[in-house]
This record gives structure tokens, sequence and C-alpha cells, in this order.
């Protein structure tokens, strides 16, 4: 049986889908594939946005006062407690860490991953100074086992997915923190100390200016400068290993500015919790110091470095038609840079 269609009984326009053998079904099937796949952009779309919202600081430092014990607090516990919320914090924000993600719309995130990398060196600066001085009495002291632990665990990198995974490293020193904390806070036990001394905080507030300085010239190489070789200036016996040029141009690739400009707010983010963490726990040093009121300038140039900016940073010309948001920042930061150099000086002659 053969089928045979008379076309001259057929009228322009009236031919329908159906009527030629076309499957309706099968166009209905595309139509929900492609809605399908246009809900799941939208989705990772909205998710995208919400997980770039970066943590707020003031919540970060409650929780912090309420884990250390409030007014109760021994010396360190906030310090500690800082730590340990800051950590919690980059773990359990909005999309967890993202620095290791391999599925959308986390891969597809640059900003937020560069934030958590300005934190996490942060950690990390302060869990060695913690391990080296702070819990420390003198430099043959013995140090504490579970800040020993804690500081291996903070350098794990922040790219690992499995086999372990970055986050659990991190869980693993944050238990580490935690056991610290408690020892601290137990008046009955004694195998825990916490040292706030002036040379103790001193030295961790170098490795503090150096990270400011380093952050504050990548900042400002947005536009590009030209820059005279000083590695050498000051002495004129030093050495170093291989000749550099005299002079030389320093710019930042267009596409990094926005990576190196979430560094630095991720890095000023966990610096403000610390140095509020300071403020607490070297409170009679401050004083003594009469060092207060630096440290509370320090925190507020940091604190104008978070805040809310444009979706886009811009990269206009030092004294362009448009704003350049890395310089602003590098302004910021380098006064606190500089706020931390007469911060050192006041601990070590005031």
């Amino acid at each position: 049986m053969s089928l045979s269609i008379d076309w001259s009984r057929i009228k322009p326009g009236s031919l329908k889908s159906g009527e030629l053998g076309l499957d309706g079904h099968k166009r209905g099937l595309w139509k929900a594939v492609i809605s399908i796949l246009i809900l799941g952009l939208l989705v990772i779309l909205g998710l995208g946005i919400w997980w770039s919202q970066e943590p707020d600081s003031n919540e970060a430092r409650l929780r912090a006062i309420e884990l250390s014990g409030g007014q109760n607090a021994r010396v360190g516990t906030m310090t500690t407690a800082s730590v340990i919320v800051v950590l919690e914090t980059l773990l359990e924000k909005p999309g967890g860490l993202l620095s290791n993600d391999i599925a959308p719309p986390g891969i597809y995130l640059d900003n937020m991953p560069h934030w958590e990398q300005g934190v996490i060196v942060q950690v990390r600066d302060l869990s060695k100074a913690m391990r080296d001085g702070f819990s420390r009495s003198q430099s043959q002291s013995q140090e504490d086992t579970a800040l020993a632990q804690a500081e291996p665990n903070f350098n794990f990198g922040l790219e690992s997915w499995i086999f372990p995974s970055s986050e659990s490293e991190y869980e693993s020193g944050i238990e580490q923190m935690q056991d610290y904390l408690e020892r601290l806070q137990d008046s009955e036990q004694y195998n825990a100390q916490f040292y706030a001394r002036a040379d103790n905080l001193e030295r961790w507030l170098i490795t503090v200016e150096n990270r400011l300085g380093s952050l504050s010239q990548r900042l400002s190489a947005s536009v590009g400068q030209r820059r005279l070789n000083t590695d050498l200036a000051g002495d004129t016996q030093a050495l170093q290993s291989t000749p550099s040029p005299n002079e030389m141009m320093v710019k930042t690739p267009w596409l990094e500015i926005d990576d190196v400009f979430y560094e630095a707010r991720g890095s000023t983010w966990a610096m403000i919790q610390f140095l509020r963490a300071v403020e607490t726990d070297f409170a009679p040093v401050l004083q003594n110091k009469n060092a207060e009121v630096s440290l509370q300038q320090i925190i507020r140039e940091l604190e104008a470095t978070q805040a809310s900016t444009f979706p886009v940073v811009l990269n206009g010309g030092g004294f362009g038609l448009f704003a350049n948001h890395s310089l602003v920042m590098a302004s910021y930061i380098s006064r606190a840079h500089a706020a931390i150099i007469d911060q050192r000086e006041l601990l070590n002659n005031g």
C-alpha cells in the first residue's frame, strides 16, 4: 500500500506539521530542552552572583567575641577565636570554598577565589606567629602541639578538591585551634599559654607590614610604572644573586587587575579581624606604649578598603576621566602600611 498526496487540492499556507508527517512531539521536546537549558543558565548566573558576595566583617567580629568568652575572655582567646571564625567563614560562606571547585558556577568564578587567597595568606602568617611567638615564653621553650599541627594544615593548597580536599585540611586545623582555645579558657590547665608581649606583637607586625607593602606595589602597577631599582639601596656592600636592570617598566596584565584587587580585599578583610583581636588581647601593652590610637587608625584605613564597589573593577588612568579602583585601594593600604611602621616604633621605643 502506497501513500499519495493530491497537491492540487492543497492551498498555500494550509499545511500543518501533522499533515506532512512532521513529529510535533519532537518539536515540543526541543522546546522543553531549550527551556531547561535557559533556566539552568539563569540558576548558575544567580548562584554565581550570590556566591560572589563577600562576608560581613562585623558579623565575623561578633562571632569571635562570643567564641572567646565575651567580657570574661582570657588573654589570647580573642586572637585564637578570630583565626577560627575567619577560617569557618571561608568554608561556610555561600558556595563554601570556591578555589577548588570543578563544576559551575564555582569553576567560572574568578574574583572570590582570589579573595580566598588573600584571606588564607593572613591566616598562615598569624598561625605561624602564634606557633613561634605568641604561645612561647622564649626561643627555647616548647611549642604548643596543637598549634604545631594546625600550621601545616593551613599551609595546604586551596586548589585540592579530593584526596585530601582543602576543606578537610582546614577543618583539621580548626579542630587544633579549638583545642588550643579550650585549654586557654580552662584555668585548671597550664599547658597552653598566650604571651601578650610587645616584642611578640612587633615581630608579627613586621610580616603584616611586608604584606601590605607588596599589595600596595601590585595594586599601583595597574596603570604601569617605571620603577628604579632600589633593592640594594642603603648598603654599599650589599650583594644580590643575579644582576637586574637599573630601571624597569612594571605593569599588571589587564586580565589580572581584578585578581590582585580582590586578593587585596580578602587580605585586608582578614587583617581587620586579626588587628581587632590584637586590640583586645594586647590592650595593656598598647596602653603602656600609648599605641592604642595608632592601632585604631590602622584598622580605620583597612576598613576603608572594604567599601562597596562597582561590579566591574575600573582601571582608568591615575588622573584620567574614569576611576581606578586599584589605585584607590593602594592609597588606603599604603597609609595603613605607614601607620604599621609607626606602630612598630611605638612598641619598640614608646
